[in-house]
């Protein structure tokens, strides 16, 4: 596997069932009182970050998946920060129920809204940049998804050609990607790395009961 040259690999790499992993979240996110857990997904555009945040929703009742694309719909690439934070962290913090539209919500005329109901035990934030260090202090573990550059660029263009997605597009939105993710190295503050692309590593597991783990990158 392939990382940028700032990024270290996180191997070796070792097989867990993602009930081992969950458990190990569920430690790291401790028990906040009145409030939902936060847990932040970090990683690569299309390096599994999503299909990640999926499986654990599934595995912990009563999750709620927040996608920084929704929150950045009609903003800058990575300018969003003070939305994600202002509409729906801090009021997940107080205890709050989340209904939030964000301003290019009203200004476009999107329909819905990212919400974050009563009773909610854990939410899951995921996109590229969520650890950011603006937002870290929001977050009660953060989670670094390690992907091949070449593979998840491969399943960046596969992904965004079914909604008319360009090349052009994905090299506008890499090059931006890789200074924001180069001067704040979230990998370094992540409690867990998991691997997005384990195909790559040689390692042998069950796709569909497993995860893999790699070592700290913490420096």
């Amino acid at each position: 596997m392939i990382t940028r040259p700032e990024e270290p690999l996180a191997d070796p790499w070792t097989a867990h069932a993602l009930a081992e992993v969950i458990d190990e979240l569920v430690a790291l996110l401790g028990t906040p009182g009145g409030r939902p857990a936060v847990l932040g997904v970090d990683g690569r555009s299309a390096g599994g970050k999503t299909t990640l945040a999926q499986r654990l929703a599934a595995a912990v009742p009563g999750s709620v998946v927040v996608h920084s694309d929704d929150v950045a719909w009609w903003e800058s690439f990575f300018g969003w920060d003070h939305l994600m934070a202002a509409g729906v962290l801090e009021p997940v913090h107080r205890g709050e129920p989340v209904c939030f539209r964000p301003p290019a919500w009203d200004a476009r005329g999107r329909e819905g809204a990212i919400e974050v109901p009563v009773g909610t035990r854990l939410v899951i934030v995921e996109g590229v940049a969520v650890t950011r260090r603006s937002l870290a202090g929001l977050l009660d573990a953060a989670v670094w998804v390690q992907s091949d550059v070449a593979e998840a660029r491969r399943r960046g263009l596969a992904r965004d050609a079914l909604t008319g997605g360009t090349e052009a597009f994905w090299d506008e939105w890499d090059a931006e990607e890789i200074v924001v993710l180069a001067q704040d190295r979230p990998w370094e503050r992540a409690d867990l790395v998991l691997c997005g692309t384990p195909g790559l590593t040689g390692v042998g597991h069950d796709p569909a009961t497993d995860l893999l783990v790699g070592r700290s990158l913490r420096p």
